[in-house]
């Protein structure tokens, strides 16, 4: 499995990946992109600034990359890189079927993405991801899986993610939603011919959010890699709108919020892969921190406070506008 090269690996950041999901499209809900991203959102500027992530990234130790089909042009532009950068062959590359990207490059459209958990939908973008990341594509995952996606059900979907896994792709899910341990330990059963079927799960797991623990912690016991993600909370653990018992927890230890953020995450005995959703080279720098934070038991109950009710936070997260 592509996860032992990340597991043999030795560097302070080897358990912290990029996402791109910032960065592939022009409009996100992550709060500030108005003073993270240029004023004119270009394929090419973004195309540039993912390019700079990514190098930055990869000179730092970092060697896990994820994207999407629905994160704009976020496979292109880090085919494009890979292209580049032939040295880079120690990377390990995730993707994700589920959800269509309907934007068009807006940042205002009324409709960005799609969500379809079909076979037909599954053969499409396997199809569209594999023309551009061809055999550099380590990991494909099912987007956003709750305890309703029909994916869970779907014996002729299973078949065909597995017949891919025989041919050596880690079959992976994601979720997202208040019910993400619903969906976490639903996916745990789904089997083939006896076999398990999923190696990997990608889960929101923050300081407000942690819903998911002792799902994640199931997982990790039956041999699943753990990803995860918003570990951010789409920039509501970043400065200037963290809580206040963030930012004293930060100030104590001399660094960012987002590294206490992320770092609270890394000290999961369950936590396999960290993403940073970095936009900016200093945002990327500062999270990168978070492979040094160490947090004594006074600050681990301070943060502890900031928990919310699973249904609340996701509600919240609704109400994030596109920008």
């Amino acid at each position: 499995m592509p996860f032992d090269r990340l597991a043999s690996a030795t560097t302070p950041t080897c358990h912290i990946g990029l996402g791109l999901a910032a960065v592939g499209r022009p409009g996100y809900i992550n709060l500030g992109r108005e003073q993270d991203l240029p004023a004119e959102r270009t394929v090419e500027a973004l195309r540039e600034r993912t390019h700079q992530l990514l190098d930055a990234a990869y000179a730092q130790g970092v060697r896990y990359f994820d994207v999407a089909r629905s994160y704009g042009r976020s496979e292109e532009f880090l085919a494009d890189w890979l292209s580049a950068r032939p040295d880079a062959d120690d990377v390990v590359v995730g993707s994700k079927w589920g959800y269509t990207y309907t934007a068009g490059w807006s940042a205002d459209a009324e409709r960005h993405e799609i969500k379809d958990h079909t076979l037909a939908t599954y053969e499409r973008q396997r199809a569209e991801t594999a023309g551009l990341l061809g055999d550099r594509l380590d990991l494909y995952q099912i987007h956003s899986v709750t305890p309703d996606s029909p994916a869970l059900a779907d014996k002729e979907l299973h078949a065909r993610l597995a017949e891919a896994a025989a041919q050596g792709l880690t079959v992976g899910f994601s979720t997202s939603g208040p019910a993400q341990a619903d969906a976490i330990r639903a996916a745990l059963a789904v089997t083939v011919d006896g076999e398990p079927l999923f190696r990997t799960v990608q889960s929101t797991y923050n300081a407000l959010e942690t819903s998911a623990d002792a799902a994640l912690a199931e997982a990790h016991e039956a041999g699943l890699t753990v990803i995860v993600k918003e570990g951010m909370a789409n920039g509501r653990l970043a400065e200037p709108h963290a809580p206040e018992e963030l930012k004293a927890v930060a100030a104590a230890t001399g660094l960012g919020c987002d590294a206490v953020a992320l770092a609270l995450i890394l000290r999961r005995p369950w936590a396999g892969v960290v993403l940073s959703g970095a936009a900016t080279l200093d945002q990327l720098a500062s999270n990168l921190h978070a492979a040094v934070v160490d947090l004594d038991e006074d600050q681990l109950a301070r943060l502890a406070t900031l928990v919310e009710e699973p249904r609340a936070y996701w509600e919240h997260r609704g109400r994030l506008p596109w920008h």
